[in-house]
């Protein structure tokens, strides 16, 4: 299955965007390629398909916003940063979107709202009339308020749980390598794309994700393990390097490389 053809036969889509892709060189906004990401979004939207975006980057952006706090680890400056980033990472969504005439809703999220079945249950049906109306759904997690108990851990599991509650028939990953290697490509200029995946416990012993770089613990480690948690549901994922422009529109007409997990349902 090609990716190509994954996202030509989805309707449902949810789009994970990491900060990474977000951010340049400095570690504030780039928006350009936000404007570019946008407007492949809207795209979709105008082919007829359904499109959550799960959305890192309020960190960034409160760097961005008031440039100090930076460099200080202590986690209620983090947090700090975070409540103001999240106010600027909508206001940005917000610009753009009302380009094209596209309305966006926030949906900040914990834990909790997955394992809790009425939470649940509301998050659901928000999503579901958001979309229904026209307006397309912003999730982050709730960084402001998510302290390590109530914490998802990161947007690639949060992207990959949105996915379950909605249903979605594709996820799509956006980061800031194209996709699956054998090992870290930043390290190892030889290093091989694994283009398909069709079984996850088979690649995760042969590829080497070891070490705390972008590539191993907190990199590709979790995107892979989202991309097992939308396995189980019949869900494929789909890596892609989001920083390279038109990256989901070129996919869609079969001339973007990336990763696709898909299994033989």
């Amino acid at each position: 299955m090609t990716i190509q053809r994954v996202l030509n036969d989805s309707r449902k889509v949810v789009i994970k965007i990491g900060s990474n892709v977000l951010s340049n060189a400095e570690g504030t906004v780039d928006f350009q390629r936000f404007a570019n990401i946008t407007e492949q979004v809207q795209g979709l939207i105008r082919q007829g398909r359904q499109v959550i975006v799960v959305s890192s980057g309020a960190g960034i952006c409160g760097v961005g916003a008031i440039n100090k706090w930076s460099r200080r680890g202590d986690v209620n400056y983090k947090q700090a940063l975070c409540a103001i980033g999240q106010v600027e990472l909508m206001a940005a969504y917000k610009k753009y979107f009302a380009e094209y005439g596209i309305h966006v809703g926030q949906i900040l999220l914990t834990r909790d709202d997955f394992t809790d079945e009425e939470r649940q249950l509301h998050v659901r049906n928000t999503l579901f009339t958001l979309i229904d109306e026209g307006v397309l759904p912003v999730i982050n997690e709730n960084d402001s308020v998510a302290i390590e108990e109530f914490s998802l851990g990161d947007n690639d599991t949060l992207s990959a749980l949105t996915a379950i509650l909605w249903n979605a028939d594709a996820l799509v990953v956006l980061s800031d390598i194209d996709g699956v290697f054998e090992k870290d490509p930043k390290q190892n200029p030889d290093a091989a794309l694994i283009e398909t995946v069709e079984d996850i416990s088979a690649l995760l012993a042969s590829i080497d994700i070891t070490g705390k770089s972008s590539f191993g613990t907190g990199g590709i480690k979790t995107k892979i393990e989202a991309a097992q948690r939308a396995w189980a549901y019949q869900i494929p994922t789909i890596l892609l390097n989001g920083k390279k422009k038109n990256i989901i529109t070129d996919a869609l007409e079969g001339r973007a490389a990336g990763t696709c997990f898909h299994g033989a349902w």
